[in-house]
């Protein structure tokens, strides 16, 4: 199978007169959707009340789309499920290896992870005591930092500011060397790229469904628990849905079978409805033409913006293989210029202190999008359009 994206395209409802190069953030809205939303909540919701939990399967959507998940990211069947928020997930994954690993109390990470891992790792660590730490060094020195102190190897596969990939498979082997166990944050990678946890060795992964997989703002997170691990990694937050018989409402935890087990909360049932119908179009696309797309429409749209302003700085790998699917530049008004494209429809986002973020989906970018959206760019640069008053004031959300 080789994927159509001209007809993938056709399968998102994107505004008029907009080039939407921020699906790295959050995914457009599959055209199908609305309908999808809409029976769960008329059809489903509205004439099965509480009997959709048996009648609609909803009870089964974690672990049925988890499933359509872990093939994006090379995940063994039955090793991947949904729910609660990617945060959660970061520190499921992070308190069961530490008490995997026991004899070892720190945490390594780098310094271009993004800052909620972080907080995560550090509040945790808080948690559990003075002899705990976060550790982090600059992203390519995280090979190096790799010892017999480290407990879990904490990595973002691709940098959300520069869309740096690390080496999942390097990594991940050399964290095994040292006793290290490792997790693999897939935010700005499942979608965006091949990724292969099983492959790769990985022990832990975790990502959300908002951003490439378009499952709409505030969609369910998803953990990937390696088979070796399913029946001995075990929940910090032991949930009723992660109860091996949670309607026998035990006053004491059981874990569930697997990757069950993580499970915490009530399922987001609506919000799912709307990553199953993004997923239906993800059944029709092989990530390997994903990747050859994205790389070259990645490379199409440096090599623009490159050739007509020299004011913006490369802040992205050009190695194919050090990139993800992404293109970030430098400068030191960068909101500001942001806000200028997002104004004249080239919509990327800002990262602090100085980046200009723009994704890429081979799903419904193509090239001429990207030459389109490179020449309005030279446009605001050489004239300067962005020094206006009203581009400077920052939003909440930026």
């Amino acid at each position: 199978m080789t994927t159509d994206f001209a007809a993938t395209r056709a399968l998102f409802d994107l505004p008029e007169g907009v080039i939407y190069l921020d699906g790295n953030s959050l995914g457009p809205l599959p055209r199908a959707a609305a309908a999808r939303v809409a029976r769960t909540v008329t059809e489903e919701w509205g004439q099965m009340l509480i009997t959709g939990w048996n009648k609609a399967g909803w009870m089964e959507l974690p672990s049925r789309l988890g499933n359509r998940v872990g093939r994006l990211i090379g995940a063994e069947p039955g090793a991947v499920v949904l729910g609660d928020t990617l945060s959660i997930k970061v520190y499921q994954a992070l308190a069961s290896s530490f008490e995997m690993n026991p004899a070892r109390k720190v945490v390594l990470s780098d310094r271009g992870n993004f800052p909620s891992d972080l907080y995560i790792a550090q509040g945790l660590c808080r948690t559990l005591g003075p002899e705990y730490q976060l550790k982090t060094v600059a992203p390519e020195e995280v090979l190096g930092a790799l010892d017999e102190t480290v407990a879990v190897m904490m990595i973002t596969e691709v940098d959300y500011r520069t869309g740096r990939r690390h080496d999942m498979a390097a990594l991940t082997a050399r964290a095994h060397e040292v006793g290290a166990l490792t997790i693999w944050d897939l935010a700005h990678s499942a979608g965006a790229l091949p990724v292969e946890v099983a492959r790769g060795g990985a022990d832990f992964a975790v990502g959300c469904t908002y951003k490439y997989l378009n499952s709409g703002p505030g969609g369910p997170a998803f953990i990937y628990v390696a088979p070796r691990h399913a029946e001995v990694a075990r929940p910090a937050l032991s949930g009723w849905l992660g109860h091996e018989a949670p309607f026998a409402f035990d006053l004491d935890y059981r874990p569930g079978a697997g990757v069950e087990r993580m499970r915490v909360g009530t399922p987001p049932v609506i919000q799912l409805a709307a990553l199953e119908a993004s997923l239906d179009i993800w059944d029709q696309v092989e990530m390997a033409d994903i990747r050859v797309a994205s790389l070259a429409l990645t490379d199409r749209f440096i090599a623009g913006v490159e050739a007509t302003c020299p004011s913006l700085t490369l802040a992205t790998p050009r190695d194919h293989a050090a990139r993800g699917s992404q293109v970030s530049f430098r400068h030191a008004e960068g909101y500001a210029i942001m806000q200028a494209l997002i104004a004249r429809g080239v919509v990327g986002d800002f990262r602090a202190p100085d980046i200009l973020r723009f994704g890429f989906t081979p799903l419904f970018i193509n090239g001429e999008d990207v030459d389109k959206a490179a020449a309005i760019i030279a446009e605001v640069m050489a004239g300067d359009l962005w020094d206006r008053p009203e581009y400077k004031t920052r939003a909440r959300v930026t």
